[in-house]
């Protein structure tokens, strides 16, 4: 379960460190103002919809170890009766 969570949060980390690099790249690259600014937004919106996949992906996997969190007290709180 541990290195699950490891694993998710390095693919973060490269994820959001690409998206970071790759819009100052695009601020810091020799094109007009207005199409930077038009790739940047295009670039910002992708990222919110990635963030949003990340965050419910996210949202699951804490359910998911909820739910069998509490399975496994529930069955030990049987054991114990």
């Amino acid at each position: 379960m541990s290195n699950s969570r490891d694993s998710g949060e390095t693919v973060l980390a490269f994820l959001l460190g690409g998206i970071i690099g790759g819009a100052l790249g695009m601020l810091f690259a020799p094109r007009p103002g207005k199409e930077t600014r038009e790739k940047l937004k295009v670039l910002l919106e992708d990222l919110g919809e990635k963030a949003e996949v990340l965050l419910e992906e996210g949202k699951e996997k804490v359910d998911d170890i909820v739910q069998e969190a509490k399975g496994k007290f529930s069955s030990q709180k049987e054991r114990t009766r």
